[in-house]
Formats: C-alpha cells, structure tokens, sequence
C-alpha cells in the first residue's frame, strides 16, 4: 500500500482549523473575557419561514407511504432544477433543467469537478484565493501557475496572454477580497479560455450580495461563456443553508473538449460517486427560489450587507485600506503597521477579542492583508467595531 504522495505535501492544518485551534488556546488562557468572531463565514440568521415551511412539509411527507421518497436521481429532483433554470431566466439566461446538477454545496464540486479531466491539464489560479482551490490540485499533483492580486489591479488578476492554461479558477464576488469582476473583465477571461480551448471553473457563492446592478452575478452573462465555463453556486450563504447544505452546478451542454460532453462525462461520475442531496433538503431549496422565499432572504442579505456597510465605515474612519464590503459580505484590509497576518491576528484577539481572517491562508498574495467577515450579528458587529 502506498500513500497519494500529493496529499501528503499538504500543509497539515487547514486554515479555519487553525484559526479554531488558537482560539481555543486564548479562551482557555483568558477564561470569560468577550470574543467576537469577524473571520469565518459562517452565517448567524436562521432559515427563513418560506424554507422552514417547505422543510416541515416535506418531513411529514416523508413519513407517509404514499409520499415517502427514496433514491433521487443523483443529479436532483426536476422540481428543483427547474427553480434554478427560472431563477436564471431572470438573468435573461436560459438553462435546460439537465444542465443543472444539484449539489450538497459549492465546496465539495469545486474539488470534485476535477474528476473528469486530465491530471496533465495545467491549472491557473488567483492568489489570494479560496484555499479548496488550490489543496484539490495540489492532491492530484497538477501543475499550477499562480495570477497575482495586489492593490494596484483591485484583485482583479486579469489573463497574461503569454501563460497557456488548460483550467482557470474564477471567484466573483472574490473570497476573501470581495472584489467584483464587471463585464468588459469577464468577457476577456472567456476570450482568454476559448482562444485557449480551456475551462472556466466559475464560483459564484456570493452572486447574491452583489448590489451594483451593472455588475454580471453569472459568467453565462457573458457572450459564449457556455462554450467554456461551469458555474458553481451554494445556497450557504445565499440562504443561510451552512448547516443544511444545498448548492447546484451548471454544466452546459455545449461544453465539449475533443467531441466529448462535458455534461456527461459529469454525469456519469455524479451517479458513481454521489448520491444525491435529501429530499426534504431539496424542498427547502426549491422554496428559496420561489418569490417569497426571494423576498425573504434578500432581507437577510440585507441585514448582512448593512454590518459590511458598517465596518467599512469603521475602517475608512481608521485610515485603514480596505477593498470590498460593497459587493460582498467581505472586506480585505491592509494590516496596520506593515504587520503580517498572523501578527496582526494575534494582536487583534489579545488586545481587542476579535477574531479575523489571516490573509497569509489565502496565498502568498495575501501576506499582510486580513479578512473581515459581515456574517455577524448586528450588536456583535457593533461592540467589535468600538474595540477596534
């Protein structure tokens, strides 16, 4: 038996584990004094009535023969595939229900996805970047070319011509930066991927808290991005669905490499290795989509977005660079001082009780750079903010 050699070059230690870990030590350290958690995004509204109601429903349903369900088909139930296609219509967007793979959430496809393509394929990735994107790669031993991020390009790496790409990572609105991606930047990337007969994997986990209505909340806004790109989508922090896990990917029919059918080719490993998202949890999606599921969790992004609008204020207040808050539930800051991340973690937990993000976790880009979450409640922002 031998071990995946790949797997093994990994850093041992996740980065919100050891977030948890250094937690863990300050509290044990400095029993009862307050803190507050502005790093992981973990959402703090609970599921809204439209969701609940369809969840309960679906509970007594499946406790009743005549309704009760087993298996689903791996690729989700009709019913709620067709909610997503109709959500997209509002894009003016047309999918057909057998383009849209429904998922336990963005995470697990953004790594699984790779599963039907070639370990030789070179990959491009931004940094700072969600960290799945690069461990997934790392573990099948792909080669990966890094884009830069920095302040003088908003952390919006555009392509460099000159580098060859087989797979591109895109995240708009960006975690961690919060940086959005407009039009005219999403329609290069595409040429860039079709002039290179390469794939866009596109994450867009947040498209919901985007509020400029000029900026694309789907790379399939964009001319021929069917062509050449596969969208990832979560409902974790769309609808609060962290602790319920929800998500779908679209994969367009007319994605083919060498006369081959992407969609198929996903299809065929989703019904090897997947066995589908709950019934019950699928109802509770499918209610999202419906128009007072809408109504009510644009709310809750609301609620989220108006804490982002506070601590950016709060760091403009400070003189502290920021980018984000706007467009997303995050904000990207420069570390006071010419800290490093970690120093400046350690600093703002020992002297204030709060809790962040180190940018170093997202790549080498991010060294010196921190994240702050929104997805807080109202009076914990609140305190923080008067500590920082």
């Amino acid at each position: 038996m031998k071990i995946n050699e790949h797997v093994a070059t990994l850093e041992s230690s996740y980065l919100f584990s050891r977030i948890r870990q250094k937690v863990k030590e300050y509290k044990t350290q400095n029993p009862g004094r307050p803190v507050t958690n502005l790093g992981i995004g973990d959402v703090t509204l609970p599921l809204v009535p439209a969701v609940v109601d369809a969840m309960t429903k679906a509970v007594s349903e499946m406790g009743v023969a005549d309704t009760f369900r087993g298996y689903c088909d791996e690729q989700g139930y009709l019913f709620l595939r067709q909610a997503v296609c109709d959500y997209y219509v509002k894009k003016d967007i047309s999918l057909h229900p057998d383009e849209v793979f429904i998922s336990d959430g963005a995470k697990s496809d953004l790594g699984n996805i790779l599963d039907v393509f070639a370990r030789e394929n070179r990959v491009l990735i931004p940094d700072p970047v969600y960290p799945v994107y690069v461990d997934t790669n790392v573990m099948a031993g792909r080669e990966i070319v890094y884009i830069e991020g920095t302040i003088d390009n908003g952390f919006l790496p555009m392509p460099d011509w000159n580098v060859k790409a087989d797979i591109i990572y895109l995240c708009s609105p960006n975690n961690p930066t919060g940086a959005v991606y407009n039009k005219e930047q999403l329609e290069t990337w595409v040429e860039y991927a079709l002039e290179n007969s390469a794939v866009i994997l596109f994450d867009s986990a947040y498209e919901a808290y985007i509020q400029d209505k000029d900026l694309p909340t789907s790379i399939y806004e964009i001319d021929r991005a069917q062509e050449c790109a596969i969208e990832f989508c979560s409902l974790s922090k769309t609808a609060g669905f962290t602790g319920v896990r929800c998500g779908y990917t679209v994969v367009p029919l007319k994605l083919v490499s060498s006369g081959v059918s992407i969609n198929k080719l996903w299809l065929r490993r989703q019904t090897t290795k997947f066995n589908g998202v709950p019934y019950i949890v699928q109802r509770g999606a499918q209610a999202v989509f419906s128009e007072p599921g809408l109504a009510q969790i644009r709310r809750s992004v609301e609620y989220y977005m108006e804490n982002a609008r506070l601590i950016a204020q709060r760091l403009a207040e400070l003189g502290i660079w920021y980018v984000g808050g706007d467009n997303a539930p995050y904000l990207w800051l420069k570390c006071p001082d010419g800290m490093s991340s970690w120093t400046y973690f350690d600093y703002l937990l020992s002297t204030a009780g709060i809790i962040g993000t180190p940018g170093a976790g997202f790549g080498l880009m991010g060294e010196g750079f921190f994240r702050f979450s929104s997805f807080g409640k109202r009076n914990d922002i609140i305190t923080a903010l008067q500590r920082l």
